[in-house]
């Protein structure tokens, strides 16, 4: 039987997820995968969690070199997170000949080329199927589940922490301070949440995600991006009297036009699966132009779900002989012959305060109809004396008319704009 000998590069909650998997299922993966996978060694400071794990000091680490130049470790798994420490560790992980698996997104994004270029040239794997979705298995699915397909389009919910938000002030009206301290008191946010409120996070993934589904490198600069905290709870409100659900999307779309891929909130329909997707559950939802429409679904973080990434990557790895790498030009960045779209398409929904005018709406909507923007819906939410409130919802149109229309209208004196907010289409 094949023995694999395994390091990991920090005991948080990953590390520590995929150390209890392996030590647990030895045997298992002995019986099912025919291979031996034994974690020889750790790399982690903090005493707490070596104990919690029952791991012997003499397994410890006292530095990176130690590790790398175990001759009986074949695989290094970086689950440090960040950029400094851990881009310098998997290097020189790579540069001894360990195949390396990580779960360090931001890393993933912004430096795989320079990575994978090092595991060319010494011959080594690089893994990264726990950077993307937790324990989703969107990776190894368009690696090696709709490799036949040209994928049209990749939309998701990627970032557990905004979901949970989303949710507990679609759900249970609570605003969005009292959701973000929820996910903070259990765990789903940091103390610091802008990565994920902020979109950071979600934008990462999708970086890697759609450059993954379209075969060619897209940089985390070409990603448009908007976070969640400045949703309104009147808005979510609003988008469920019309039939939509608001959550955080991650959307890659490819046409003749070119490729655009965008992170921001968005409405969706509610007889869309991606609706029913609550709390810390992430999905990705697949076009291709054979098999149609897939949809992946499952916990999109968590100690034992992106455990499990790690783990299923350290098994491929120890059983397949071949490395395999990009199958694009994995450069910094984008290829100069890709167009990308920034003035993508979408319908909107608008929130406006309307002066009580003679004629204030029919102004409003010749301000439109300049802009080539047609109206499927149009509310009015509430009235007093001096104004009325109306939210109205958009056919599909482009964003730079969007803008222009929301200029206009907010220089007209008949009405300020409160929020836009896209729709899925």
């Amino acid at each position: 039987m094949k023995k694999v000998g395994v390091a990991i590069l920090g005991l948080g909650v990953v590390g520590g997820g995929a150390y209890k998997i392996l030590t647990e299922h030895r045997q298992f993966y002995q019986n099912t995968q025919n291979v031996d996978i034994e974690v020889i060694t750790v790399l982690e400071r903090d005493a707490a969690r070596i104990e919690a794990l029952g791991i012997k000091r003499e397994n410890v680490a006292s530095n990176v070199f130690e590790v790398v130049s175990n001759p009986d470790v074949n695989i290094v798994v970086e689950c440090l997170g960040g950029i400094a420490e851990a881009k310098g560790y998997v290097l020189d992980a790579l540069n001894a000949g360990k195949s390396v698996v990580t779960s360090n997104k931001e890393l993933f994004c912004k430096y795989s080329h320079e990575l994978e270029r090092v595991a060319k040239r010494m011959n080594a794997g690089l893994y990264f199927e726990a950077s993307c979705v937790g324990g989703v298995p969107i990776v190894r699915t368009l690696l090696d589940g709709v490799q036949a397909n040209k994928i049209a389009s990749i939309q998701g919910i990627i970032n557990g922490t905004t979901n949970y938000i989303l949710t507990k002030m679609s759900k249970e009206g609570m605003s969005y301070g009292d959701a973000l301290a929820e996910a903070k008191k259990l765990g789903y946010a940091e103390a610091d949440p802008s990565a994920d409120v902020d979109g950071f996070d979600a934008s990462y993934k999708l970086s890697i995600l759609a450059s993954l589904a379209f075969h060619t490198k897209i940089p985390f600069s070409k990603v448009f991006r908007e976070g969640i905290s400045n949703l309104s709870r009147e808005d979510i409100e609003n988008g469920k009297d019309l039939g939509y659900t608001m959550k955080l999307l991650a959307v890659g779309k490819e046409s003749p036009h070119g490729i655009e891929v965008r992170v921001h909130p968005a409405f969706v329909k509610n007889s869309h699966p991606l609706a029913s997707v609550d709390g810390s559950y992430n999905a990705v939802f697949l076009t291709g132009d054979s098999v149609g429409d897939v949809m992946l679904y499952g916990k999109g973080a968590g100690e034992l779900p992106t455990g499990s990434a790690v783990v299923s990557d350290i098994i491929y790895a120890a059983t397949h002989e071949g490395n395999r790498y990009s199958t694009f030009k994995n450069n910094a960045t984008a290829d100069k012959d890709v167009k990308f779209v920034t003035d993508f398409e979408s319908a909107y929904y608008l929130r406006l305060t309307v002066t009580d005018r003679a004629g204030a709406l029919a102004k409003l909507t010749a301000l439109f109809a300049k802009n080539n923007i047609s109206i499927v819906e149009l509310l009015q939410k509430s009235c007093d004396a001096e104004s009325a409130t109306v939210v109205l919802v958009t056919h599909t149109t482009h964003e730079a008319a969007v803008k222009n229309a929301v200029a206009r209208i907010n220089a007209s004196g008949i009405a300020k704009v409160g929020s836009v907010i896209r729709v899925m289409s």
